[in-house]
């Protein structure tokens, strides 16, 4: 699993068990992951156990950014959402985030384009589908930026917000044609 993606900026690389201190770094903030769905990190040794079971697999790479060298975000695509997106068969959910020194700077744009270019050229998949809270606006125009479309559906999620239902705008991205 040596496969990079590269820009000036940024390159997508699988995690390293080496990342876990840059990840517990940036999920650990608690403005981070409640955007994206999932509870900040408690320690250093939870950010670990990501590595090992969340992102260890072909479809989940780091962004790190190329200054520094730091793992400062995630993103990937598969079925790895318990979100309820209304999913065709086979089309993946595409989920991303970065920490928040780096909001606002076109970073996770430049990492999702990078993305859909790799899967454009390297698989067979027809489309892409993601979502996000209703109150994080900068996510739907990350995608939006990246030509995903709203569907016009919502769906809700209480999993992480102790029953509270928030709503999730849904967007497609159609690869290629049906």
């Amino acid at each position: 699993m040596n496969f990079m993606m590269k820009t000036e900026r940024i390159t997508l690389r699988h995690w390293l068990e080496t990342d876990a201190k840059a990840l517990y770094k940036y999920a650990s903030d608690p403005e981070v992951g409640p955007r994206a769905g999932w509870q900040p990190h408690k320690s250093e040794e939870e950010s670990l156990e990501i590595i090992r079971t969340v992102f260890n697999n072909p479809t989940t790479w780091a962004i790190v950014w190329n200054e520094t060298g730091e793992a400062i975000g995630a993103i990937g695509y598969g079925p790895s959402c318990d979100c309820s997106l209304p999913a065709r068969e086979g089309e993946p959910t595409v989920g991303y985030w970065v920490g928040k020194p780096y909001w606002g700077k076109g970073i996770c744009t430049e990492a999702l384009r990078l993305m859909i270019a790799h899967i454009r050229e390297t698989t067979v998949i027809r489309s892409l589908i993601s979502g996000h809270f209703t109150d994080n606006h900068a996510s739907g125009r990350v995608m939006e930026k990246c030509g995903f479309v709203a569907t016009g559906e919502t769906v809700f999620d209480n999993s992480l917000h102790l029953g509270e239902n928030r709503p999730i705008r849904v967007l497609r991205l159609e690869l290629k044609s049906l």
